[in-house]
């Protein structure tokens, strides 16, 4: 088939980082439509089709690719294998020869291809247990799909620097009902340091990346600043996936939770909570009972998971003491004794080159008291449940280090709101929710703000013909700003926002579901450096614009 598819700088950088994503779904494709300048527009394609048929646009996304710098490049190939059960791929892994052990980038990339019928299926990649991505899988055609993530991994480089062992899985089932085979090649792509840099990394790449042995972890005696990351995902399959539209036990409702919707994800030291951070609300290639939404434009991070990071900073000089500490993280909300959240944890340390011992102390631990309510509504031809929630933390602490005393005060502030609405048999359901993140890192006379925003309002119906119709936006909203002094803060903004109307006729053999369904995505990113602007649109599996405006 024809393809279409440390420092408070540092802070700044990871920040950054993950505020735009990582990752990219590519196609070979030219542009349907494009903007005037330096975009000339190609060629129009063919109208549409009526209704999808066999065949479609390979997967694409908005989002930009991953810059690369001009420098000599090595590549590793990672794995090259098939998934057609739940048995992980192991291999091994060996520093690339010829681009030095500093690298200015290193580049993942996932190549993927799958045909025939299969639900989306969720996967990982782990180097030396380390994860470095968290994926899923678009859903293919019956003639095949492909599609490409790439994710800058660069932070990773310590684990980069040695012989390690490579696990990965994409859980799959095959039988005479689910053909798919999903087929991947992981590679990495190392890009040597630019010659004036000489054995310096970036600036923005951790001396250390840890990971938890039995949930303990042992950091360096001189770490600075710590962060982790977790790769916090609802499972596939069961009513975590879609915890948004959780109800509390009493309401009648297929999906139920004791609190209801509300769910957080917390990372203790020791049993002391440390952070606090909102989960992204990830909606899969089969979300909303309706593939047909993301055939070609996926969800926002549904290929590339972003990683929730928890700085830790104000606990190093506790973590610093040479003993293994205990690292907890848990999902408020979930129902006890119940599975359905997969959160494995990367810590990564900056060290202080000039000093063998950091010493220092937690002085500052204050939180609110946990707000989560639900109101419910019953209503002859339709129920409505109103649940909004919020927690704030603040945690303070100091590490003296070979250029003096630093102090970190880390401010976390979470709120969420959401309204529900559901008819008998839930063959009407809708949601309108808004999460909001917001964290203040002042480290020193430095100053970090990240605030995120994440939206969704959609609603699916099923009429008296069997006509199953989903209606959704998505909104994946941040701003990331360094204080620059003077009262001046440099800000990175982030805007990234999916729509989709599709509909087709359920509970009947493929070929007569008559399916037809529009999507749009407009990724926008501004900051001191510039800006990225793009805007994707389909119809019926048929790419018809792709506008670049920056």
């Amino acid at each position: 088939m024809r393809r279409r598819v440390m420092s408070m700088l540092a802070a700044v950088a990871l920040a950054a980082t993950a505020l735009v994503g990582q990752a990219t779904a590519s196609a070979e494709a030219r542009p349907a439509e494009a903007s005037a300048g330096s975009h000339p527009a190609a060629p129009q394609p063919a109208a549409p089709p009526t209704e999808f048929g066999t065949d479609w646009h390979d997967p694409i996304t908005a989002t930009p690719p991953v810059a690369k710098p001009a420098t000599k490049s090595c590549r590793v190939t990672l794995a090259e294998t098939e998934f057609r059960d739940f048995t992980p791929y192991k291999g091994s892994y060996a520093p690339p020869k010829g681009c030095g052990d500093r690298w200015s980038k290193v580049v993942l990339s996932l190549e993927g291809k799958v045909k025939g019928r299969q639900f989306d299926r969720l996967g990982y990649l782990h180097i030396g247990g380390v994860e470095v991505l968290r994926t899923s899988t678009p859903e293919p055609s019956p003639d095949g799909i492909a599609w490409n993530v790439e994710k800058d991994v660069t932070r990773y480089s310590d684990t980069l620097r040695a012989d390690q062992p490579v696990e990965m899985l994409i859980g799959n089932v095959v039988d005479d009902t689910y053909t798919g085979v999903i087929e991947v090649k992981a590679t990495l792509t190392f890009y040597a340091a630019e010659p004036h840099a000489k054995r310096q990394p970036a600036t923005d790449t951790p001396d250390r990346v840890l990971t938890l042995d039995q949930g303990r972890l042992t950091t360096p005696r001189n770490s600075e600043r710590i962060v982790a990351e977790v790769y916090a995902t609802g499972s596939g399959g069961g009513c975590e996936e879609f915890w948004y539209l959780a109800v509390p036990n009493q309401v009648p409702y297929s999906c139920k939770a004791d609190g209801g919707p509300y769910r957080e994800v917390q990372i203790s030291v020791d049993g002391q909570l440390a952070g606090i951070a909102s989960p992204f609300p990830n909606v899969w290639t089969g979300g909303w009972s309706n593939p047909f939404l993301w055939y070609v434009i996926p969800a926002p991070g549904a290929f590339d998971v972003r990683p929730l990071q928890y700085d830790l900073t104000p606990f190093a000089g506790l973590l610093d003491d040479g003993r293994p500490h205990q690292v907890d993280v848990s999902v408020v909300g979930v129902p006890k004794g119940q599975s359905g959240w997969s959160a494995p944890v990367n810590v990564l340390v900056w060290q202080d080159g000039g000093s063998a011992r950091v010493t220092g102390a937690l002085t500052g631990h204050k939180e609110s008291e946990p707000d989560s309510s639900t109101t419910y509504t019953p209503g002859t031809d339709e129920h409505r449940l109103d649940a909004k929630g919020g927690h704030r933390l603040t945690v303070s602490g100091y590490v003296n280090t070979s250029h003096g005393r630093v102090a970190t005060t880390v401010t976390r502030d979470l709120t969420s709101t959401s309204t529900h609405r559901w008819t008998d048999g839930e063959n009407d359901d809708a949601l309108k929710g808004t999460w909001t993140d917001r964290q203040t890192v002042v480290s020193g006379r430095n100053t970090l703000r990240t605030n995120r925003t994440y939206t969704m309002d959609g609603a699916t119906t099923l009429d008296t013909d069997n006509r199953l119709r989903t209606v959704i936006e998505l909104g994946d909203r941040a701003e990331a700003g360094r204080g620059m002094g003077a009262g001046r803060t440099a800000w990175t903004v982030l805007d990234d926002t999916y729509t989709g109307d599709a509909s087709y006729t359920a509970n009947v053999p493929r070929d007569e579901r008559h399916a037809v369904g529009t999507s749009r995505e407009r990724y926008r990113l501004t900051s001191p450096d510039g800006c990225y602007d793009r805007e994707l649109a389909t119809a019926q599996g048929v790419l018809t614009v792709d506008r670049r405006r920056c």
